[in-house]
């Protein structure tokens, strides 16, 4: 095998897993990252924790993505799940799987799958050049022939890997001028949007919720005739809206029924394992026993503590009101709210704000069996700078170490 020079420009995980594959094949590898260190983004992954991946199996796990997860078949069956287990595990890293299958160190720290990135890169001679921009990939014909970083310096390449990320967390310095570079050279954009990313609601009193995390419900998003059911999980409040891992799983598809419908609305079960007889059934059994409580009390034994004043405010019953006295209207309308309480969504936060970045350069431009551009010749692409997203649980970390290492090992062996 003839000794290629390989720049890989970013240093996040696809970036740092393709020029650790580029460097294991004996390339003169070079990894330019502008930040002053590596994986910024990467250690805020799983809140911290480095959510590294899923056990679920490959049809499932492409499920998982935009409708586009067909595209990452081949970059599977090169590094998937196991072989990224594996890769960490023969390291030293002990992982462990949680609930929906998650996969995680078990320190807990995304600290130490960095640490096991960076001692490889250095192992395999990788050399890492931080604080220094790429500004352009130099084209010769249709095949690169370099890199011009911001200070002005040339650097001669015979292969590119452009691993620059999207936006979304841009104060990691996810700007996307990795996307700017593509486009420039010919490549097709698709645009960007905020994926996994927090929904803003017209309703102000999701205010005095703020922080509130509410456990075992049900989300049902629709919009129009559309609908969304999501499964059972968490949902958490904030000051303009409703975050949490269910809703940021769904939100991709709510964001595009935004752009297209101009709206959209969440109904929250309160109460998804009770029916509404059930929950009747109940609620006449706890006003017949305690006739003499009021109806705060009484809703005190189904909902968080702060959820009750809103509650009562939303269906004007005055929270004093004694059980004895609630009319069976009252009852209905009570019910009918623990398993439909209902938020009109105005608008996803910022783009910036999502934790990943939906829209990128188009797959069409892109071989999936080598992950090198259609366009320019000696060119790859690996991670989220690519039009590729999906559900929160690991998958989009996976899509972005498996690319890397496809990308890293083609640039290497053609």
């Amino acid at each position: 095998m003839d000794t290629k020079n390989i720049v890989v420009i970013g240093a996040g995980p696809a970036g740092m897993m393709a020029a650790i594959r580029a460097g294991e094949l004996h390339q003169k590898t070079i990894l330019i990252e502008k930040n002053p260190t590596l994986g910024r983004k990467l250690l805020l992954s799983g809140k911290g924790r480095c959510n590294l991946t899923n056990v679920c199996g490959l049809d499932s796990f492409i499920e998982r993505f935009s409708g586009r997860g067909q595209f990452l078949r081949d970059a599977f069956k090169k590094f998937f799940n196991a072989d990224l287990m594996r890769f960490f595990e023969e390291r030293g890293v002990k992982l462990k799987v949680e609930r929906q299958l998650r996969v995680f160190p078990e320190s807990n720290k995304s600290d130490t799958i960095l640490k096991v990135l960076s001692q490889e890169l250095q192992k395999n001679k990788v050399r890492v050049v931080c604080k220094n921009p790429a500004k352009d990939i130099l084209i010769e014909g249709d095949r690169v022939k370099g890199v011009l970083l911001k200070n002005g310096k040339i650097i001669p390449a015979d292969r590119v890997i452009l691993a620059t990320g999207g936006v979304s967390f841009s104060f990691t310095g996810s700007s996307g001028e990795g996307i700017g570079i593509a486009k420039k050279l010919g490549h097709r954009i698709v645009s960007l949007r905020a994926g996994l990313v927090p929904l803003e609601t017209k309703e102000t009193y999701v205010k005095l919720l703020e922080g509130l995390t509410l456990k075992n419900i049900r989300l049902k998003f629709s919009s129009g005739k559309k609908e969304l059911l999501s499964e059972i999980g968490e949902l958490l409040f904030t000051s303009s809206g409703i975050s949490g891992p269910l809703v940021l799983s769904l939100s991709g598809k709510v964001v595009d029924w935004l752009e297209e419908h101009k709206s959209a609305c969440v109904d929250i079960d309160l109460k998804p394992a009770l029916s509404p007889e059930q929950l009747d059934n109940r609620l006449l059994r706890e006003f017949k026993l305690s006739s003499g409580k009021s109806i705060k009390g009484i809703l005190k034994s189904l909902l968080t503590r702060r959820m009750v004043g809103v509650f009562t405010d939303i269906l004007k019953i005055n929270p004093d009101k004694k059980v004895s006295q609630i009319t069976q209207m009252e009852r209905k309308s009570i019910i009918s709210l623990l398993k439909n309480f209902r938020l009109d969504i105005l608008r996803p936060k910022p783009i910036e704000d999502g934790m990943v970045t939906r829209g990128g350069v188009s797959l069409r431009d892109i071989n999936p069996r080598t992950m090198e551009s259609r366009i320019i010749k000696g060119l790859y692409f690996a991670g989220e700078i690519m039009d590729i997203d999906a559900d929160t649980g690991g998958f989009n970390l996976q899509a972005a170490f498996s690319t890397g290492y496809l990308a890293g090992d083609t640039a290497a062996i053609t």
